[in-house]
Order: structure tokens, then sequence, then C-alpha cells
């Protein structure tokens, strides 16, 4: 996975939501429990925070680095992002595509050597990347899913992302995009029930 690929999917990201009508922000986000604006926010927020994650000079091994959290609601998402209401659709996407340029800043000039704290396993740049473009690709089936877009990205993405960080993943049940829905529990594949519970292995494989 390289910062290219990450550039990528979060440029298609938003190019696939601009099309989305202003009052539809406020629906719900798929299967999520979160709103359709809350869950971009969410998005945007998950790319900053692998950015800075991996910016110090010695990244922590063992913990976030100390930005605040803070949900605008009981039950929504905690971010450090969080957009502007007044800018509307068009400012959140903003937000959305400056969070994922900040990332592959990141992935694009970090030591291949880096590792930083996730809490699914130490990662190096690869990682993070490979994790900011599951993160974009599923959260975008959410939020496509709430605006009454379609979204349906290529298969070689979401191929790479399944062997980086779902080896466990079945190779052989369904196209790439569906499984990694599966592997990420948005989904049933063939005999292989919905996921309840779900997790990527981020750590590096050489």
């Amino acid at each position: 996975m390289t910062a290219d690929d990450l550039g990528r999917a979060v440029r298609s990201a938003v190019e696939a939501l601009r099309a989305a009508p202003v009052e539809a922000w406020d629906g719900k986000a798929g299967s999520l429990e979160w709103d359709c604006w809350e869950t971009a926010e969410h998005l945007a927020d998950d790319l900053f925070a692998y950015a800075v994650q991996l910016g110090p000079r010695k990244p922590p091994l063992d913990r976030d680095v100390p930005f605040m959290w803070q949900s605008l609601r009981p039950g929504g998402p905690a971010n450090s992002v969080h957009a502007d209401r007044a800018a509307g659709p068009a400012g959140l996407l903003q937000v959305l595509e400056a969070c994922g340029a900040l990332l592959v800043a990141m992935v694009r000039t970090a030591s291949p050597d880096t590792r930083a704290h996730h809490v699914f396993g130490v990662s190096d740049p690869e990682g993070f990347a490979a994790m900011g473009i599951v993160e974009t690709l599923v959260h975008t089936h959410d939020l496509a899913e709430g605006l009454g877009l379609d979204w349906d990205p290529p298969a070689g993405p979401c191929a790479r992302t399944l062997a980086r960080l779902f080896p466990d993943a079945p190779t052989d049940a369904a196209d790439p995009w569906t499984t990694l829905l599966w592997a990420t529990g948005r989904t049933e594949l063939p005999g292989h029930p919905r996921r309840t519970s779900w997790r990527w292995y981020g750590e590096p494989r050489w």
C-alpha cells in the first residue's frame, strides 16, 4: 500500500460524496448509529489521527499522541477533528480532503522503518496507509447508503488492503469489495455469517 493508493481512495470518496443533496447529511449513515455528517467527521478524524501518530521524531509505541477527543453529543463519535457546520457539506468535505492529505504526506515522507502505536498493534507507514484506505472505503460505503449514492470502489485496492490487514479473510468466497465489507462487519458471505466483532492486523509483515 502506498501514499498514492491512499490519495486516490480519498479523492474518489470526496468526489462521490459531493453528489449528495445538502438535506441528506442529517440522515443515518448505513448501519451506523451516527448521522452522515458525524460519520464523515469520524473518517476525517481517523485520517488525522493516523497522520499525527506517525509525526513525532520518536512516535509512541504504547499510546496515542495525546490530542483531546471530544464527542459533541451523547453517543456521537469522539473526535479531535470537527467541521464547522456553518461551512456546510462543501466545508465538511474540504476537512475530509485536508485530513486525507495529511496522512498521504506522512506516509510518503516517513521512513519505512518508522513504527507507531495503534490499538490493533504497532504498525509502519504502509500499515497506516492501508488502515486509512480501509477507513475511507468502508465509511464511504456507510455514507453512500445514508446519502443515497452509488459507491463501488475498484477491486485492486480492496484486494491489497485485505491481504495487508485481513490475512484470515477468505479469498474465494466473493469479490474483494464484498469480502472487505464482510471483514469489517457490514455484510454476510456465503458460508460466513456477518461478523459482530472484528479487528485488522496492522503489524509490519517484514
